[in-house]
């Protein structure tokens, strides 16, 4: 993809958009509230943005990742805070939504920026996180996505080298599309897979090019390879086509609010095969849409609940305590790590000034987070695992491993 036309226009069109934004922010968001002082740090506190999905397509995800940054600072704080240089700071949020628009992901991003905030964390989605991350380098800025996996998000859309100031707590689409063709392979023995995918979306497009590609090489054609745009709610057509070409397995690289129409479309048309997914299923809202048509299905993922470390069990306790028993996502542990990447930046830096955080934090080499171990080698992303989860008795429960 990286060579294609298509590719190069795309990156066009991020460079115009991020541009727009940062016009339109002047002139019209960042004459509303402030989130902060002139200061990154002022006083005692650190602010750091949050520039989330709330509102929009996924607005679970968005709340995810609030809820697990609230319980971030609160830890952090209720601790006394960071000892950054020999003193300490408390956690000032500024938590934003970007109402899962590109457009108002880059316009967060400038307002923040604006704001003088250290860092922002966010946004998620990476079709999101792309335009975004265009106005953090831009504004020297760092950014953290803790969901988005698509490899554009920490590449300069000009020259194709990482980002100097976007980083990511996610593995990459290069990986997670790489792991499920292989378990489709080796694990469901599919002989003519399938896929279909959101053309529109970055990420749905991302994974769904290299788990093409994967099947390729490895001599597997694709039966049927069907797009769809966001926001589509019948499937029938493309499903049929799918279903006509005698394909024993349908890969869905689709956001959890769209996956139960898609699978419950499909075996309503008598599609018998075996359906998997990607990262962006693991929410309990798509087993709640789904039913039992999702029994038994299976996904990559960022971690397992029901295989976690003692870091990652302590985690899990706190988010439900402050979340009504709820059982944490993979969204929200992801957001819980880039906090922890944040910290241990910080207090690295010894002062509260972006340069010094950005430094820091590309001289992280090694994070045990919740979501696993990560490397760091020189790029905004990590090298770290990736889980397969089935979906049992309506829960996610871990099946397997998946090392880089």
């Amino acid at each position: 993809m990286a060579g294609s036309d298509r590719s190069l226009r795309t990156g066009d069109r991020i460079r115009a958009l991020a541009v727009t934004m940062v016009a339109a922010c002047v002139l019209v968001a960042c004459q509303g509230q402030q989130v902060g002082s002139s200061s990154a740090g002022g006083g005692n506190s650190v602010k750091i943005g949050v520039n989330v999905e709330l509102t929009g397509s996924i607005p679970v995800v968005g709340e995810s990742s609030k809820k697990a940054a609230e319980l971030a600072a609160k830890e952090i704080n209720d601790a006394g805070g960071i000892d950054i240089g020999g003193k300490k700071y408390t956690i000032q949020l500024a938590v934003e939504d970007n109402e899962d628009k590109a457009e108002s992901a880059a316009a967060v991003a400038q307002k923040l920026a604006s704001a003088q905030v250290v860092a922002m964390v966010g946004p998620n989605a990476s079709r999101n996180a792309i335009p975004a991350g265009e106005v953090a380098e831009s504004s020297k800025m760092v950014m953290v996505s803790p969901w988005s996996t698509n490899p554009k998000a920490t590449l300069d859309s000009k020259t194709g080298q990482p980002k100097k100031y976007v980083f990511r707590t996610a593995f990459i689409d290069d990986f997670q599309g790489v792991v499920i063709a292989k378990f489709a392979l080796n694990q469901l023995n599919t002989k003519k897979p399938a896929v279909l995918y959101d053309v529109a979306s970055e990420y749905n497009k991302g994974i769904a090019e290299v788990y093409r590609k994967t099947m390729e090489s490895g001599g597997t054609a694709l039966a049927s390879f069907e797009t769809y745009t966001k926001g589509d709610k019948d499937f029938t057509a493309q499903l049929t086509k799918i279903k006509n070409s005698g394909a024993d397995s349908l890969f869905l690289p689709n956001y959890y609010s769209e996956v139960p129409l898609q699978v419950q479309q499909a075996r309503k048309l008598g599609f018998q095969g075996s359906i998997l997914g990607s990262d962006s299923w693991m929410n309990e809202e798509l087993v709640k849409l789904c039913g039992g048509e999702c029994e038994g299905l299976y996904f990559t993922a960022h971690y397992a609940a029901d295989a976690a470390t003692p870091k990652a069990q302590a985690f899990i306790k706190a988010y439900q305590a402050a979340n009504g028993n709820k059982m944490p996502d993979d969204v929200a542990a992801l957001t819980y790590d880039t906090f922890g990447l944040l910290s241990e930046a910080l207090k690295a830096a010894g002062k509260v000034d972006r340069q010094a955080v950005r430094d820091a934090l590309s001289g992280i080499s090694a994070f045990e987070g919740v979501t696993g171990n990560m490397q760091f080698k020189g790029t905004g992303d990590p090298i770290k695992s990736a889980v397969v989860l089935q979906i049992k008795n309506g829960k996610f429960s871990y099946f397997q491993m998946a090392n880089p």
